[in-house]
């Protein structure tokens, strides 16, 4: 995974570039203090990119928000669930998939709503159209 300081967004279909074009799993999402946590059970070694998200969000719980909406600047990305972490991850880390298996620690899955552009810095929220998290 590369980083990037932004990216473009396309409805239905997912970020330009992506492998993942289509279907309800266009985008995935993790939290940074997931991975603070992470790092601090597993060590230093543990970067968000080994978890091949493509987006890290501060500030927002993300266990238990199947069907929310979280905009992200002008986007908004609807949650379908939990994005359940694989053997890929002990390759990186010995242990880390163990580390993310309970508490949606390994993130979510979802698909755009909206075409638009997603940068690093851009406001980050609930929308209020889903169930309580």
């Amino acid at each position: 995974m590369d980083a990037t300081p932004r990216a473009s967004a396309v409805a239905g279909r997912g970020l330009v570039g992506n492998a993942d074009q289509g279907g309800k799993r266009q985008v995935t999402i993790i939290s940074r203090e997931i991975w603070d946590d992470l790092r601090a059970e597993l060590g230093p070694r543990v970067a968000p990119a080994m978890r091949r998200a493509n987006l890290l969000v501060s500030g927002m719980a993300l266990a238990d928000t199947r069907g929310r909406v979280l905009r992200v600047g002008g986007v908004r990305l609807r949650v379908y669930g939990e994005t359940r972490p694989c053997e890929q991850m002990d390759r990186a880390v010995p242990g880390l998939r163990r580390a993310m298996e309970s508490g949606w620690r390994g993130g979510v899955f979802g698909e755009v709503l909206d075409d638009g552009e997603i940068a690093v810095g851009d406001a980050v929220r609930w929308e209020e159209d889903g169930p309580a998290a």
